[in-house]
């Protein structure tokens, strides 16, 4: 007596059903996607910009100088400007994926704090999209004593 085999595996039409339902659901998802992307490469610059803004802060305490973190044209940079007329480029970084900012700078003394003793902040933004609760545009603060903080999202994140 012979035993047969039964043969597994999918057929053409189960593979082709599971191709269009995995289409429908690609299709349904990809708005959440992009806007997942936009987050992401905005969150990722406000990000940069904090570290950069912190490395200012601490660099001035270690160097027991001014350091200016600018933000100009899209590019951060941080300087150590104890002497106005040679400043010292620090790091420089430029953000990406078409995320800017308004042009802006602070300036931190030996002692961490922000030199004018005024509140500073700086809102990102993406072209050509408004920041709103689905797009979060982050926001950095700094406030007159020194402690600096990310908002996650601008349009919550007092000034």
């Amino acid at each position: 007596m012979r035993h047969l085999k039964r043969q597994r595996g999918l057929t053409l039409i189960e593979l082709l059903v599971a191709m269009v339902i995995g289409g429908v659901l690609m299709v349904a998802a990809a708005p959440s996607f992009q806007e997942y992307r936009l987050n992401s490469s905005l969150r990722e610059n406000g990000n940069a910009l904090y570290s950069q803004t912190l490395l200012a802060q601490s660099e001035a305490i270690k160097r027991n100088a001014t350091v200016r973190v600018a933000i100009d044209d899209g590019v951060i940079q941080v300087q150590d400007i104890s002497d106005p007329d040679a400043p010292v480029l620090i790091r420089e970084l430029a953000f990406t994926g078409g995320v800017s900012s308004d042009d802006a700078s602070i300036d931190f003394g030996g002692e961490g704090r922000p030199l004018d003793f005024n509140a500073a902040s700086v809102d990102l933004s993406k072209s050509g999209h408004a920041c709103s609760t689905e797009v979060r545009c982050p926001g950095l603060r700094v406030d007159a004593g020194g402690a600096i903080r990310l908002c996650g999202d601008q349009t919550n994140c007092p000034t």
